[in-house]
């Protein structure tokens, strides 16, 4: 659904999301499903020198571009900070830094403005991206969650209220970080997400056979590990400096690797416990291989597939705001006037803060 431009008129309140988790300064502004205005701002262009997010940096950036993301996104919508309803933040996982930036200007916006706050949980931010395009969620759903540090198969029923069941978890590197070890070893630039996606076009996904980490008969089957993946790329490269094969297979073939066992451990998911709804999200769900293996694995299996548009997928306001707004319409108790970053925070319900999970409203 298009962003909807003008005053606000009748309906649930101006929910403000805002995303200061990592890298990108996000700020989104959602009513009743309805995505009002956003704004972005990323320190990507400072970290790349270092080849990875420095926590400091990110955080400076963060105290730099707030405060004109806000701005930009009220202007976006046509509206004032007292049009504004409710605030919800990413109170965790991530940088405890940037973090500790995006939880401390939202306490004090729903403080001077008198409204209420739901700090929430940034995984649950991208479970919640792609309503403000698309229908709500099917409840219930098996979805994948795969980025630059998290790599998580669930089971999500309503994402407001119910709890999250963790079916399995990456046991060392994400997916996402795995892309970003494997693209310096092969010389890509950071982040190596887009750069091994955009690499691998028109190569050869099968001439190398990597392997297929925990996809054995008696391994855990919704666990995942790409930390030897990314060990047996990097000795390939080693053992081969002067290898016939294209650079672009090498990186095709790694690809393949990758999204073969999310796309397989997924679809088993699904039908292990007969949920035919699979949502895919994070990051490293932009990946224009890992849509397109999903899409042809889904249809043969009959499983419906979801996935956001690919500026949903990276880190963003809207998906909080949009989050905070599931939580205003499902009646959800606002978080303490304490909230704090968590930057370890475990995935277990949306909203992060409160005492006990019975402290949502039914």
């Amino acid at each position: 659904m298009p962003a909807q431009h003008g005053p606000v008129g009748t309906g649930g309140p101006v929910v403000m999301g805002i995303e200061t988790s990592c890298d990108e300064t996000g700020v989104g502004l959602v009513r009743d499903g309805v995505l009002l205005g956003e704004a972005l701002s990323t320190s990507m262009d400072q970290h790349a020198r270092y080849g990875g997010v420095v926590p400091e940096i990110a955080a400076r950036a963060h105290v730099q571009s707030l405060v004109p993301c806000v701005r930009s996104a009220l202007d976006a919508a046509g509206l004032r900070p007292a049009d504004i309803g409710a605030i919800a933040v990413t109170a965790g996982p991530g940088l405890a830094t940037a973090l500790h930036v995006g939880v401390s200007a939202a306490k004090a916006y729903a403080t001077a403005l008198g409204v209420p706050l739901f700090g929430v949980h940034h995984l649950a931010g991208h479970l919640a991206a792609d309503l403000v395009d698309g229908e709500p969620l099917p409840n219930p759903l098996i979805a994948l969650i795969v980025s630059g540090g998290h790599t998580s198969l669930l089971r999500v029923g309503d994402l407001a209220r119910d709890p999250i069941v963790h079916l399995g978890d990456t046991l060392d590197d994400a997916a996402g970080e795995c892309f970003d070890k494997v693209a310096r070893v092969l010389g890509l630039p950071y982040p190596g997400g887009p750069a091994v996606d955009r690499a691998a076009v028109g190569h050869d996904r099968a001439a190398l056979a990597f392997p297929r980490p925990l996809t054995g008969r008696t391994d855990a089957p919704y666990t995942f590990s790409f930390s030897g993946l990314k060990t047996a790329v990097a000795r390939w490269a080693e053992s081969h400096p002067d290898s016939d094969v294209p650079p672009g297979d090498v990186i095709a073939s790694f690809q393949e690797a990758v999204v073969d066992v999310l796309t397989a451990k997924a679809i088993r998911a699904c039908r292990d416990h007969g949920i035919a709804d699979l949502l895919v999200v994070g990051g490293v769900a932009a990946n224009s291989r890992l849509r397109e293996l999903a899409a042809s694995r889904c249809a043969e299996a009959g499983i419906r597939l979801r996935v956001p548009a690919r500026r949903r997928c990276t880190d963003n306001g809207v998906m909080i705001a949009a989050l905070g707004d599931l939580l205003v319409r499902a009646g959800a108790a606002p978080s303490p006037p304490d909230l704090a970053a968590m930057p370890g925070a475990f995935l277990d319900h949306a909203q992060l803060g409160l005492p006990t999970p019975a402290a949502h409203a039914a």
